[in-house]
């Protein structure tokens, strides 16, 4: 149809489950809940050859395709922005994210996010799949997390990388510091997460949550922190911060799971790092694996703590 495109989205992993009205209203933020509504009612957003309903539960990995007028999303224009690159071929860029930068435009952000800085440096060769507003992104880190994050520079990428994610084979070991000693020097969090049903900006632990698997490891006791290391078997959102808050030890720095604690450092948001990310590369099927230095502000914390004496 003229004056028509036709845009196709993949569910991500922490959305699985969800209603399609739910997830559209998350995955196009620019678009008001009653034009997707309108969108869904005239039949313009179909699943699996099908035309999708409101209500319709989504699963992870499945591609949604919107029929949209155009210049219906905005354009993203590309920025110089320098990247920190840790790993970069024809199919995929590895970079080592800044703290305070978005992964993706979204109201309020609409420039200075990684997605126009490989825009920029990409120069249009980038995977389509997530849409105009998330070329590339087939996963993301918080605003306030550093370190390392996967771009896919094509489809075929795309689809392997989101395969690896989907079947928890990606290696990717975070470095936090936390509240509190904690007594054990390797813990194992298994608890699910899903949507704060009293808060929808929030995750939380909930019995209808998805299976959420942390591995904690004690790199370094101090007094009153401790420094660790997690590995995620899975991947929700914010896995690390709901995870160690329910634990009694939230990330130190962290305004929305650790309400209540002063932090006397001042660190910008939690203190979290995705320092080692491993893939199967999806042309060669050789392993890759990365390491992001840890940032300036999280060398310099770990300087001035005072470790624990017990």
């Amino acid at each position: 149809m003229t004056g028509e495109e036709r845009k196709t989205y993949v569910i991500p992993l922490e959305m699985e489950g969800e209603r399609i009205d739910r997830i559209l209203s998350e995955l196009l933020p620019d678009l008001s809940r009653s034009y997707l509504k309108k969108l869904l009612d005239e039949g313009k957003v179909t699943g699996g050859g099908k035309t999708l309903k409101p209500s319709a539960r989504m699963k992870e990995g499945q591609e949604v395709e919107l029929l949209l007028p155009e210049k219906v999303l905005p354009d993203i224009e590309p920025e110089n922005i320098p990247l920190d690159i840790l790993y970069e071929d024809n199919d995929v860029l590895v970079v080592n994210k800044p703290k305070d930068m978005v992964v993706h435009p979204a109201p309020g952000h609409m420039s200075g996010t990684l997605v126009n800085a490989v825009m920029y440096h990409c120069a249009g060769n980038l995977s389509g799949i997530n849409g105009v507003l998330r070329p590339g992104i087939v996963h993301r880190i918080d605003k306030d997390t550093t370190g390392s994050l996967i771009i896919c520079k094509n489809d075929a990428a795309h689809r392997s990388i989101a395969r690896q994610l989907k079947d928890h084979t990606i290696v990717r070991r975070y470095r936090a510091m936390c509240y509190g000693v904690l007594d054990q020097d390797d813990v194992t969090i298994d608890a699910p997460i899903g949507r704060d049903p009293k808060d929808r900006t929030r995750m939380a632990i909930v019995p209808d949550g998805k299976r959420a698997v942390t591995h904690v490891h004690v790199l370094e006791r101090y007094d009153g922190y401790t420094y660790v290391e997690c590995r995620l078997e899975t991947g929700r959102t914010h896995q690390i911060r709901v995870h160690m808050a329910k634990i009694g030890h939230p990330l130190l720095g962290d305004d929305v799971y650790a309400r209540g604690r002063k932090c006397p450092y001042h660190l910008n948001g939690q203190c979290l790092h995705a320092m080692v990310l491993g893939f199967v590369h999806p042309s060669t099927g050789e392993y890759i694996e990365t390491t992001a230095p840890l940032p300036d502000y999280f060398e310099h914390l770990l300087s001035v703590l005072p470790k624990s004496t017990k």
